[in-house]
């Protein structure tokens, strides 16, 4: 009997404790770096101790890091994907493979230990593999003490030394970064070259180098006035009385560091009102002067554009710096390249910015997720580009449909929910991400309403914020603020290449009344917006629910008189509206005007054609 009641207790405790697993837990790191950095051969030691605190319900038997400066070798992950791709990147090519010795990069982890005590590691690519000599149980923290030499690679991707344009150093994905462990597992992936993925933690970074270079990055610069380059309080005297200075930066609250270095950076800063204080960092070079200065007010615009539409910006600070290959986010900061035409300047930091946003506060996976992160924020920077910039476009959005449509007729689409570094092509992973990413939110208005996409883009950031949303927590989101079922969206959108393709089928008479037949000619479901134009003037609506999203939208267009017609099952192909008017009344009919829903084929779409 005691056996037999002993068996229940374990099998409610462990009843208990599934259902737990599925409560939300993220892990957290203390970062405490310092590192030399020789400017001359462009390698740097470091030390590392990382406090890492296990959240997770699970015993951690081991753990891994990632060291992303090996993928610029011969021979690396990298290089092999990209000689193999049919289209492979223009940034990257084969110049991987013809890098010499000195140009390589390179992380060598030296020494290594767990609470004092040497743990057993082995470098596998760009992953540090670590066996643990005591198990981290849920709730024990863990210090690591590390020590590594580094060198930076040529500038090729991202990182790097001496870009296209001459900064010197472009540090990002530069130390030794524990890998994420969450719900799923451990995300050590190897670098490819596509999105990655960081544990929430505060940094304490010190950067030893020449006196004569100026640094920007992630973090809050703690001894401005040792410092000077621009960071120190005003009408301080700065002596440097030693040959390399010691720049001890603070960032809290964040899951990665990155920062750039040259001795010809011209530093201005900005204090945006109500908000934090920007930072740009340039070269002195007479042709992008006066742009960079210009591009100071419209960052200021821009922050405030994105702090009242996603939410406030929750840190004192925020820099713009010239460096890198293009245009990429970290935390507190982004590197872009800063020799282009003033609309392509702002453009970049538009995007760039928004990834503090979606990526630097909403923390999805990139890897797994990266349309929630590119698509996200390739949406809200359009938008803010339009006010910004004072576009006066009615349909900014439009090229993202027009791309997205490219790939769903292209044949070599794949479903979003393919690993980033999965895509067998480069195309297929860039319109996917960003433009079909753009054109899930975009339509997601059409959906459920332009004021509950707004408003569900500001609840997401206040319930998500600091944490790793995944789709399904931003479509419960979505779910609560409209009433509106949406599974079937983001499975179709999602997980499928299913597109939406609709058409007016046939338009007849009986009895004074038009009957019009639609059709769904693809895949996948929607709800349907039919706009008629009468002879006489007015313009009404007529508007089909899907079944499955179990409500339905306010009407998008008050001015328009709408009806609302029985719902749509998604199983019949073909639905019947009813115009209690002759067709010799009619002047026009119309599929959704808006042109929100992405009919890859609207050409079907009206009558007459």
């Amino acid at each position: 009997m005691l056996k037999k009641i002993a068996h229940i207790v374990f099998l409610i405790a462990f009843a208990t404790t599934a259902q737990n697993n599925t409560s939300y837990w993220q892990q957290h790191v203390d970062y405490t770096m310092n590192i030399d950095m020789n400017v001359k051969n462009f390698q740097y030691q470091g030390t590392q101790e990382l406090v890492y605190t296990n959240n997770s319900p699970d015993t951690l038997n081991q753990v891994f890091y990632h060291l992303y400066f090996n993928a610029f070798q011969p021979g690396s992950e990298m290089d092999v994907r990209s000689i193999n791709l049919p289209d492979p990147s223009p940034k990257i090519m084969d110049k991987i493979s013809k890098l010499k010795p000195k140009e390589i990069g390179y992380i060598k982890v030296s020494s290594l230990s767990q609470n004092g005590k040497t743990v057993q590691h082995k470098t596998v690519g760009t992953v540090l593999e670590v066996m643990l000599n005591k198990p981290i149980l849920p709730g024990e923290k863990a210090t690591f003490s590390m020590q590594f030499e580094a060198q930076v690679p040529k500038q090729i991707r991202r990182s790097g030394r001496n870009n296209k344009e001459g900064v010197a150093l472009s540090m990002t994905q530069w130390y030794p970064k524990m890998a994420e462990y969450d719900f799923e597992g451990w995300h050590a992936d190897p670098y490819i070259a596509r999105e990655f993925h960081g544990v929430w933690g505060n940094f304490d970074v010190t950067i030893n180098i020449d006196k004569d270079y100026t640094v920007g990055g992630s973090g809050y610069l703690q001894n401005p006035n040792e410092i000077g380059h621009g960071y120190q309080t005003p009408g301080t005297k700065v002596k440097h009385k030693t040959d390399k200075l010691a720049w001890h930066f603070k960032a809290p609250n964040v899951h990665d560091f990155a920062w750039a270095a040259d001795p010809e950076y011209i530093h201005d800063s900005v204090k945006v009102p109500d908000g934090p204080t920007l930072h740009f960092l340039y070269k002195n070079n007479e042709e992008i002067i006066d742009k960079w200065k210009d591009l100071q007010p419209k960052t200021v615009e821009l922050m405030q554009y994105f702090s009242e539409k996603i939410g406030k910006y929750p840190y004192d600070q925020y820099s713009v710096i010239q460096g890198g290959d293009g245009g990429m986010e970290y935390a507190m900061c982004t590197l872009i390249t800063g020799e282009r035409n003033f609309g392509s300047l702002v453009g970049v930091t538009a995007h760039e910015m928004a990834h503090s946003w979606f990526q630097h506060i909403l923390a999805t996976n990139e890897a797994k997720h990266e349309w929630m992160d590119e698509g996200f924020t390739s949406y809200i920077s359009t938008l803010a580009m339009n006010e910004v910039m004072k576009q006066n476009n009615p349909n900014s959005l439009k090229k993202m449909y027009i791309d997205y449509f490219q790939l769903a007729i292209s044949g070599v689409e794949q479903p979003q929910t393919t690993h980033a570094d999965r895509y067998a092509h480069n195309f297929a992973y860039g319109n996917s991400a960003y433009s079909k990413g753009a054109v899930f939110l975009s339509q997601l208005g059409y959906i459920i309403g332009e004021d509950n996409l707004a408003k569900t883009i500001r609840r997401y950031y206040d319930t998500w914020k600091f944490k790793h949303p995944t789709p399904n927590d931003f479509k419960r989101v979505a779910e609560k603020v409209s009433g509106i079922q949406l599974d079937w969206y983001l499975t179709d959108w999602t997980q499928t290449t299913n597109w939406i393709d609709y058409g007016i089928k046939e338009v007849a008479e009986k009895d004074n009344v038009t009957i019009v037949t639609i059709e769904r000619i693809g895949l996948m479901p929607m709800p349907l917006d039919l706009y008629v134009e009468f002879k006489d003037g007015p313009v009404e609506s007529f508007y089909a629910p899907l079944r499955m999203m179990r409500g339905e939208k306010e009407n998008p267009i008050p001015s328009i008189n709408r009806t609302v017609l029985v719902d749509w099952p998604w199983t019949n192909p073909t639905y019947v509206i009813e115009i209690p008017k002759p067709i010799s009344e009619i002047k026009a009919i119309a599929i959704d005007i808006t042109g929100t829903m992405a009919d890859v084929n609207p050409s079907n779409n009206t009558y007459p054609n």
